[in-house]
């Protein structure tokens, strides 16, 4: 009997001290969720400090929510770079390279491209100055893909030339913004799909 009492009392503590365990690992795990929920939170709140140093609560826009503003702005951006010059050797570089920081590998092998072909030095020669102008952006967040259409204005002094202009490429988020690279995007495996005269007027020289 004195044996079957303490099995029995054994079992009990036995059960005890495993129901506490179970209790104490579920209360640990809800702690920390929650705990982690909080973080994430908190996270998206920032605080600014009023005239009289008392800190303000507001709230940080996610920034998912933003992020297709923000690629549109890139896109567009690299391109007004890439594609305003003028018969200036020392701007034509600095828009390069200014872009450059803005796109991979396949920005840099159109730019030399090119200057192979003699294009910014018939920029030079002819006195043109380029202009773009954005007409839409299609942009497919999921996929992170875009498509520009513009329009290009080529300014000679004997003539005004008018082009479309449809580029696509894709895009990939990086892991932190730099003064160059403001959006944090790279744009990659961009080409010209279409760049072809719709417009032309012969100026008068007198």
């Amino acid at each position: 009997m004195i044996i079957k009492n303490i099995e029995t009392k054994i079992r009990l503590a036995t059960f005890i001290a495993g129901a506490s365990l179970t209790a104490a690992l579920l209360m640990v795990v809800a702690v920390s969720f929650f705990a982690y929920k909080q973080v994430g939170n908190a996270r998206k709140s920032v605080y600014i400090l009023d005239a009289n140093n008392v800190p303000i609560s507001a709230r940080q826009t996610d920034v998912e929510v933003n992020r297709p503003v923000e690629y549109r702005t890139h896109i567009n951006l690299f391109h007004s770079l890439f594609f305003t010059l003028a018969p200036d050797d020392k701007f034509i570089e600095y828009q390069m390279k200014k872009a450059m920081y803005l796109i991979d590998e396949s920005g840099a092998l159109q730019y030399n491209n090119l200057r192979e072909k003699g294009f910014f030095n018939s920029v030079l020669s002819s006195s043109s100055v380029l202009t773009i102008q954005t007409d839409s952006i299609h942009l497919d967040p999921a996929n992170k893909y875009f498509r520009y259409y513009g329009k290009q204005t080529i300014d000679r002094r004997s003539s005004t030339v008018v082009r479309t202009l449809v580029t696509e490429g894709y895009l990939r988020d990086l892991e932190m913004r730099t003064e160059n690279n403001g959006h944090g995007v790279l744009i990659t495996r961009w080409k010209t799909l279409e760049n072809k005269d719709i417009s032309y007027v012969q100026k008068n020289n007198f």
